[in-house]
């Protein structure tokens, strides 16, 4: 990563930002996953979504197996430096349900949450 790119990006504790993806054409959010610094780095130099795996504690490329790939179209952090926001060009759906979006499930405004 060039020196400083990540100066204005708040790591967790963890050493962790998440990072929302979106679809560049439709604008529908497609998933979350989380980043670390290797991972931010791959994916500005490879130009497709790289992440890091908590369960696995490892860096994964989106669609290395599945060949959902997620070409990056622009890449932005918010004004807190603490969120990335990726707008893809998918190729395949993003959720490892096979659904296009991992935000499938709805929740009504209103509903009891316990």
């Amino acid at each position: 990563m060039a020196p400083g790119i990540a100066d204005g990006i708040t790591f967790d504790p963890d050493g962790l930002v998440p990072a929302i993806v979106q679809d560049d054409a439709t604008g529908a959010v497609l998933m979350m996953a989380w980043m670390n610094r290797d991972a931010l780095q791959l994916s500005l130099s490879r130009g497709e979504t790289v992440f890091w795996s908590r369960s696995r504690q490892e860096i994964w490329h989106k669609g290395a197996t599945s060949g959902n790939t997620q070409r990056i179209v622009s890449a932005h952090v918010d004004c807190d430096g603490d969120t990335l926001l990726f707008r893809v060009e998918p190729a395949g759906p993003a959720c490892h349900t096979g659904a296009e979006s991992c935000f499938f499930t709805d929740l009504a405004p209103g509903s009891d949450v316990r």
